[in-house]
Protein backbone atom coordinates (compact mmCIF):
# COMPACT_ATOMS: atom_id res chain seq x y z
CA UNK A 1 0.00 0.00 0.00
CA UNK A 2 3.12 2.20 0.97
CA UNK A 3 5.07 3.74 -2.03
CA UNK A 4 7.65 6.70 -1.55
CA UNK A 5 4.81 8.64 -0.62
CA UNK A 6 1.88 8.37 1.55
CA UNK A 7 -1.44 8.78 -0.36
CA UNK A 8 -3.87 11.27 1.99
CA UNK A 9 -7.53 11.37 1.42
CA UNK A 10 -9.36 13.93 2.97
CA UNK A 11 -13.47 13.23 4.76
CA UNK A 12 -15.14 16.86 4.96
CA UNK A 13 -14.67 19.38 2.48
CA UNK A 14 -15.80 21.98 4.06
CA UNK A 15 -14.20 25.82 5.30
CA UNK A 16 -11.07 24.35 6.70
CA UNK A 17 -10.62 22.04 4.06
CA UNK A 18 -9.20 24.16 1.57
CA UNK A 19 -6.88 25.10 3.83
CA UNK A 20 -5.18 21.73 4.91
CA UNK A 21 -4.89 20.94 0.96
CA UNK A 22 -2.87 24.09 0.61
CA UNK A 23 -0.05 22.82 2.74
CA UNK A 24 -0.62 19.06 2.32
CA UNK A 25 0.19 19.50 -1.69
CA UNK A 26 3.66 21.29 -0.88
CA UNK A 27 4.48 18.42 1.19
CA UNK A 28 7.34 16.14 -1.43
CA UNK A 29 7.10 13.02 1.35
CA UNK A 30 2.85 13.00 0.84
CA UNK A 31 0.43 12.71 -2.05
CA UNK A 32 -3.45 13.90 -1.37
CA UNK A 33 -5.16 11.23 -3.27
CA UNK A 34 -9.00 12.22 -2.77
CA UNK A 35 -11.29 14.15 -1.01
CA UNK A 36 -15.02 13.35 -0.12
CA UNK A 37 -17.96 15.05 1.81
CA UNK A 38 -21.86 13.71 2.08
CA UNK A 39 -22.37 16.83 -0.43
CA UNK A 40 -20.47 15.83 -3.66
CA UNK A 41 -19.96 19.01 -5.32
CA UNK A 42 -18.23 20.38 -2.53
CA UNK A 43 -15.83 17.31 -2.62
CA UNK A 44 -15.94 17.98 -6.52
CA UNK A 45 -14.88 21.66 -5.82
CA UNK A 46 -12.11 20.72 -3.39
CA UNK A 47 -10.35 17.89 -5.51
CA UNK A 48 -10.28 20.24 -8.62
CA UNK A 49 -8.61 22.99 -6.74
CA UNK A 50 -6.45 20.35 -5.55
CA UNK A 51 -5.53 18.27 -7.90
CA UNK A 52 -7.46 15.14 -6.41
CA UNK A 53 -9.92 12.76 -7.03
CA UNK A 54 -13.51 13.15 -5.35
CA UNK A 55 -14.54 10.08 -3.91
CA UNK A 56 -18.73 8.96 -4.60
CA UNK A 57 -18.83 9.03 -0.79
CA UNK A 58 -16.46 9.18 2.64
CA UNK A 59 -17.40 5.01 2.95
CA UNK A 60 -15.54 4.74 -0.73
CA UNK A 61 -12.58 6.96 0.10
CA UNK A 62 -12.09 4.79 3.51
CA UNK A 63 -12.09 1.59 1.81
CA UNK A 64 -9.56 2.31 -0.96
CA UNK A 65 -6.59 0.29 -0.11
CA UNK A 66 -4.24 3.16 -2.03
CA UNK A 67 -5.06 5.23 0.86
CA UNK A 68 -3.01 5.09 3.99
CA UNK A 69 -3.58 7.77 5.77
CA UNK A 70 -7.35 9.71 6.52
CA UNK A 71 -7.45 13.03 7.11
CA UNK A 72 -10.49 14.11 9.23
CA UNK A 73 -12.63 17.33 8.44
CA UNK A 74 -15.63 16.54 9.18
CA UNK A 75 -17.79 18.54 11.96
CA UNK A 76 -17.44 18.40 15.41
CA UNK A 77 -20.07 16.11 16.25
CA UNK A 78 -18.87 13.77 13.59
CA UNK A 79 -15.50 12.98 14.83
CA UNK A 80 -16.16 9.74 16.72
CA UNK A 81 -17.99 8.05 13.99
CA UNK A 82 -15.32 9.41 11.14
CA UNK A 83 -12.63 8.03 13.19
CA UNK A 84 -14.06 4.89 14.62
CA UNK A 85 -14.74 3.84 10.36
CA UNK A 86 -11.53 4.93 9.47
CA UNK A 87 -9.81 2.79 11.79
CA UNK A 88 -12.01 -0.06 11.76
CA UNK A 89 -11.11 0.00 7.62
CA UNK A 90 -7.58 -0.12 8.41
CA UNK A 91 -6.43 3.54 7.73
CA UNK A 92 -4.10 5.63 10.04
CA UNK A 93 -6.34 8.93 11.14
CA UNK A 94 -5.34 12.60 11.53
CA UNK A 95 -8.39 13.94 12.78
CA UNK A 96 -9.49 17.60 13.36
CA UNK A 97 -10.44 19.06 16.89
CA UNK A 98 -12.02 17.86 19.03
CA UNK A 99 -11.35 14.21 19.20
CA UNK A 100 -14.84 13.17 20.69
CA UNK A 101 -17.05 15.14 22.34
CA UNK A 102 -17.08 13.18 25.16
CA UNK A 103 -13.66 11.86 27.10
CA UNK A 104 -15.11 8.30 27.26
CA UNK A 105 -15.37 8.12 23.16
CA UNK A 106 -12.16 9.97 22.89
CA UNK A 107 -10.75 7.26 25.19
CA UNK A 108 -12.56 4.39 22.85
CA UNK A 109 -10.17 5.74 19.88
CA UNK A 110 -7.37 5.66 21.28
CA UNK A 111 -7.75 2.08 22.40
CA UNK A 112 -9.16 1.19 18.93
CA UNK A 113 -6.26 3.03 17.16
CA UNK A 114 -3.84 1.14 19.79
CA UNK A 115 -5.75 -2.60 19.08
CA UNK A 116 -5.65 -1.98 15.21
CA UNK A 117 -2.03 -1.01 15.53
CA UNK A 118 -2.78 2.44 14.09
CA UNK A 119 -1.81 5.85 14.04
CA UNK A 120 -4.25 8.56 15.75
CA UNK A 121 -2.85 11.90 15.76
CA UNK A 122 -5.01 14.82 16.15
CA UNK A 123 -5.42 18.80 16.00
CA UNK A 124 -4.24 21.54 17.14
CA UNK A 125 -0.95 20.84 15.59
CA UNK A 126 -0.38 24.82 16.24
CA UNK A 127 2.11 24.16 19.23
CA UNK A 128 4.66 23.36 16.56
CA UNK A 129 4.71 26.71 15.08
CA UNK A 130 8.08 28.77 15.13
CA UNK A 131 6.63 31.08 17.91
CA UNK A 132 4.97 28.78 20.15
CA UNK A 133 8.43 26.58 19.90
CA UNK A 134 10.39 30.03 20.84
CA UNK A 135 8.05 30.22 23.85
CA UNK A 136 8.74 26.71 24.71
CA UNK A 137 12.58 27.11 24.50
CA UNK A 138 12.32 29.91 26.85
CA UNK A 139 10.56 27.96 29.24
CA UNK A 140 12.90 24.63 28.88
CA UNK A 141 15.95 27.15 29.30
CA UNK A 142 14.71 28.71 32.46
CA UNK A 143 14.36 32.14 31.50
CA UNK A 144 11.32 33.00 33.86
CA UNK A 145 11.99 29.87 36.52
CA UNK A 146 8.91 28.30 37.94
CA UNK A 147 5.56 28.70 36.40
CA UNK A 148 2.99 28.70 38.75
CA UNK A 149 0.30 30.86 36.65
CA UNK A 150 -0.78 31.16 33.34
CA UNK A 151 -3.39 33.20 31.20
CA UNK A 152 -5.09 31.91 28.39
CA UNK A 153 -7.12 34.04 25.81
CA UNK A 154 -8.88 32.97 23.56
CA UNK A 155 -11.82 36.06 21.70
CA UNK A 156 -12.99 34.54 18.47
CA UNK A 157 -15.52 37.23 17.57
CA UNK A 158 -18.72 36.11 16.24
CA UNK A 159 -18.50 33.26 14.20
CA UNK A 160 -21.48 34.09 11.96
CA UNK A 161 -19.47 37.60 10.80
CA UNK A 162 -16.68 35.59 9.05
CA UNK A 163 -17.81 31.24 8.41
CA UNK A 164 -20.55 30.70 5.85
CA UNK A 165 -22.06 27.89 8.40
CA UNK A 166 -21.70 29.09 12.29
CA UNK A 167 -24.31 26.80 13.21
CA UNK A 168 -21.58 23.65 14.30
CA UNK A 169 -19.63 26.13 16.50
CA UNK A 170 -22.66 27.18 18.50
CA UNK A 171 -23.79 23.79 18.94
CA UNK A 172 -20.57 22.80 20.58
CA UNK A 173 -19.15 26.46 21.91
CA UNK A 174 -15.98 28.04 22.35
CA UNK A 175 -15.12 26.10 25.08
CA UNK A 176 -15.12 22.91 22.99
CA UNK A 177 -14.21 24.07 19.64
CA UNK A 178 -11.10 27.30 20.49
CA UNK A 179 -10.42 26.01 24.24
CA UNK A 180 -8.36 23.16 22.38
CA UNK A 181 -5.64 25.87 21.44
CA UNK A 182 -4.65 27.08 24.74
CA UNK A 183 -5.02 24.00 26.22
CA UNK A 184 -3.15 21.46 23.89
CA UNK A 185 -0.15 24.75 24.22
CA UNK A 186 0.11 24.96 28.15
CA UNK A 187 -0.30 20.98 28.51
CA UNK A 188 1.94 19.95 25.78
CA UNK A 189 4.63 23.19 27.68
CA UNK A 190 3.95 22.11 31.23
CA UNK A 191 2.15 18.49 31.59
CA UNK A 192 -1.32 17.13 32.00
CA UNK A 193 -4.33 18.60 34.16
CA UNK A 194 -5.61 17.65 37.71
CA UNK A 195 -8.49 19.76 38.70
CA UNK A 196 -10.88 22.17 37.19
CA UNK A 197 -13.42 25.10 37.75
CA UNK A 198 -15.16 26.79 35.31
CA UNK A 199 -18.33 29.01 34.56
CA UNK A 200 -19.96 30.27 31.25
CA UNK A 201 -22.79 31.92 30.44
CA UNK A 202 -24.98 32.35 26.67
CA UNK A 203 -23.93 36.11 26.38
CA UNK A 204 -25.44 37.06 22.54
CA UNK A 205 -28.18 34.81 22.40
CA UNK A 206 -29.93 36.23 19.20
CA UNK A 207 -27.77 36.02 16.19
CA UNK A 208 -28.30 36.28 12.34
CA UNK A 209 -25.80 34.70 9.41
CA UNK A 210 -24.16 36.50 6.82
CA UNK A 211 -26.82 35.68 4.33
CA UNK A 212 -29.44 37.45 7.08
CA UNK A 213 -31.03 34.24 8.66
CA UNK A 214 -31.57 34.74 12.42
CA UNK A 215 -30.63 31.72 14.56
CA UNK A 216 -30.68 31.43 17.92
CA UNK A 217 -27.87 30.52 20.70
CA UNK A 218 -28.50 28.03 23.96
CA UNK A 219 -24.76 26.97 24.64
CA UNK A 220 -22.49 29.39 26.46
CA UNK A 221 -20.62 31.48 24.03
CA UNK A 222 -18.24 32.77 26.77
CA UNK A 223 -16.76 30.24 29.27
CA UNK A 224 -14.36 31.13 31.98
CA UNK A 225 -12.59 29.10 34.32
CA UNK A 226 -9.62 27.37 36.34
CA UNK A 227 -7.35 24.85 35.60
CA UNK A 228 -4.48 23.31 37.68
CA UNK A 229 -2.13 21.05 36.62
CA UNK A 230 -0.09 17.73 37.67
CA UNK A 231 2.99 20.46 38.83
CA UNK A 232 0.77 22.93 40.69
CA UNK A 233 0.38 25.24 38.13
CA UNK A 234 -2.57 27.54 37.88
CA UNK A 235 -3.96 28.33 33.80
CA UNK A 236 -7.21 30.72 33.54
CA UNK A 237 -8.42 30.36 30.73
CA UNK A 238 -11.47 32.63 28.87
CA UNK A 239 -13.10 31.43 25.48
CA UNK A 240 -15.79 33.08 23.74
CA UNK A 241 -17.69 33.97 20.34
CA UNK A 242 -18.56 37.51 21.52
CA UNK A 243 -15.43 39.90 21.87
CA UNK A 244 -13.39 40.52 19.07
CA UNK A 245 -10.37 39.09 17.79
CA UNK A 246 -8.84 42.10 17.48
CA UNK A 247 -9.18 43.15 21.50
CA UNK A 248 -6.17 43.44 23.45
CA UNK A 249 -6.94 40.41 25.75
CA UNK A 250 -5.84 37.16 23.49
CA UNK A 251 -2.98 34.88 23.63
CA UNK A 252 -0.85 33.16 26.81
CA UNK A 253 1.15 34.58 28.95
CA UNK A 254 2.87 32.39 31.69
CA UNK A 255 4.31 33.66 34.34
CA UNK A 256 7.04 32.42 36.62
CA UNK A 257 9.50 33.35 39.57
CA UNK A 258 11.97 35.08 37.43
CA UNK A 259 9.36 36.49 34.71
CA UNK A 260 7.07 35.86 32.07
CA UNK A 261 6.89 35.00 28.55
CA UNK A 262 4.04 36.56 26.40
CA UNK A 263 2.76 34.40 23.03
CA UNK A 264 0.39 36.54 21.29
CA UNK A 265 -1.40 33.66 19.95
CA UNK A 266 -1.45 29.65 20.75
CA UNK A 267 -2.51 29.65 16.81
CA UNK A 268 -0.62 31.93 14.42
CA UNK A 269 2.93 30.61 14.16
CA UNK A 270 4.48 34.50 13.82
CA UNK A 271 2.95 35.57 16.39
CA UNK A 272 4.78 37.65 19.01
CA UNK A 273 6.67 36.09 20.99
CA UNK A 274 7.92 38.31 24.38
CA UNK A 275 10.05 38.36 27.54
CA UNK A 276 10.56 39.53 30.67
CA UNK A 277 12.19 39.83 33.69
CA UNK A 278 10.26 40.04 36.57
CA UNK A 279 8.53 43.89 37.08
CA UNK A 280 10.59 44.86 33.96
CA UNK A 281 8.79 45.76 30.39
CA UNK A 282 8.52 42.91 28.10
CA UNK A 283 11.47 42.49 25.27
CA UNK A 284 10.80 40.63 21.97
CA UNK A 285 12.10 37.51 21.25
CA UNK A 286 13.56 36.02 18.24
CA UNK A 287 12.09 33.52 16.44
CA UNK A 288 13.95 29.78 16.60
CA UNK A 289 13.55 30.12 12.48
CA UNK A 290 12.00 32.23 10.50
CA UNK A 291 7.93 31.72 11.09
CA UNK A 292 5.65 30.46 8.65
CA UNK A 293 2.92 33.17 7.51
CA UNK A 294 -0.38 32.26 9.77
CA UNK A 295 -1.49 28.90 10.26
CA UNK A 296 0.13 25.55 8.79
CA UNK A 297 -2.52 23.24 9.11
CA UNK A 298 -0.84 20.35 7.49
CA UNK A 299 1.99 20.49 9.67
CA UNK A 300 0.44 18.06 12.20
CA UNK A 301 -0.71 15.59 9.21
CA UNK A 302 3.02 15.26 8.08
CA UNK A 303 4.53 14.98 11.13
CA UNK A 304 2.69 11.87 11.78
CA UNK A 305 2.78 10.46 8.50
CA UNK A 306 7.00 10.95 8.72
CA UNK A 307 6.54 9.40 11.97
CA UNK A 308 4.81 6.61 10.47
CA UNK A 309 7.32 6.28 8.03
CA UNK A 310 10.74 6.88 10.27
CA UNK A 311 8.96 4.28 12.68
CA UNK A 312 9.39 7.19 15.94
CA UNK A 313 6.10 8.41 17.96
CA UNK A 314 4.18 11.15 16.28
CA UNK A 315 3.63 14.26 18.64
CA UNK A 316 -0.03 15.50 17.87
CA UNK A 317 -1.16 12.23 19.71
CA UNK A 318 -4.75 11.47 19.83
CA UNK A 319 -3.93 10.47 24.02
CA UNK A 320 -3.05 14.55 24.75
CA UNK A 321 -6.23 14.96 22.45
CA UNK A 322 -8.35 12.85 24.33
CA UNK A 323 -6.68 14.29 28.00
CA UNK A 324 -7.54 17.79 26.54
CA UNK A 325 -11.22 16.48 26.03
CA UNK A 326 -11.46 15.13 29.54
CA UNK A 327 -10.82 18.58 30.88
CA UNK A 328 -13.05 20.36 28.21
CA UNK A 329 -15.90 17.88 29.48
CA UNK A 330 -14.86 18.20 33.44
CA UNK A 331 -15.39 21.94 32.66
CA UNK A 332 -18.55 21.31 30.93
CA UNK A 333 -19.68 19.92 34.19
CA UNK A 334 -18.42 22.31 36.74
CA UNK A 335 -20.51 24.81 34.82
CA UNK A 336 -23.68 22.69 35.22
CA UNK A 337 -22.62 21.26 38.74
CA UNK A 338 -20.75 24.80 40.00
CA UNK A 339 -18.01 22.94 41.49
CA UNK A 340 -14.51 21.53 41.06
CA UNK A 341 -14.02 18.81 38.87
CA UNK A 342 -10.96 16.03 39.00
CA UNK A 343 -9.47 15.28 35.62
CA UNK A 344 -7.50 11.95 35.80
CA UNK A 345 -6.06 10.87 32.35
CA UNK A 346 -2.49 11.43 31.19
CA UNK A 347 -0.46 11.51 28.04
CA UNK A 348 3.71 10.80 26.94
CA UNK A 349 4.87 14.47 26.33
CA UNK A 350 5.58 15.12 22.89
CA UNK A 351 9.10 16.42 22.00
CA UNK A 352 9.95 19.68 20.72
CA UNK A 353 10.57 19.99 16.74
CA UNK A 354 14.42 19.17 16.00
CA UNK A 355 15.02 22.51 14.55
CA UNK A 356 13.13 24.05 17.88
CA UNK A 357 15.69 22.44 20.54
Amino acid sequence: MQTNKLALGIIGCGNIAGQYARDLTTYPELELVGVADMDTPRAEALASSSGARAYPSPQALMEDPAIDVVVNLTTHLAHKEVVTQALNAGKHVYSEKPLALSYEDAKGLVELAEQRNLRLGCSPCTWMGEAQQTAWKLLREGRIGKVRVVYGEMNWGRIESWHPAPAAFYDVGPLWDIGVYPLTFVTTVLGPARRVMATGKVLYPDRVTKEGVPFHVTTPDFVTGTVELEDGTLVRITVDFYVSQKGKQNGVELHGDLGSVYLGSPQHYNTVVEHAEFNQPYQPVPYVREPYNGTEWGCGVRDMANAIREDRPHRATGAQAAHVVEILEAMARSMQEGRPMDVHSSFAPPTPMEWGV
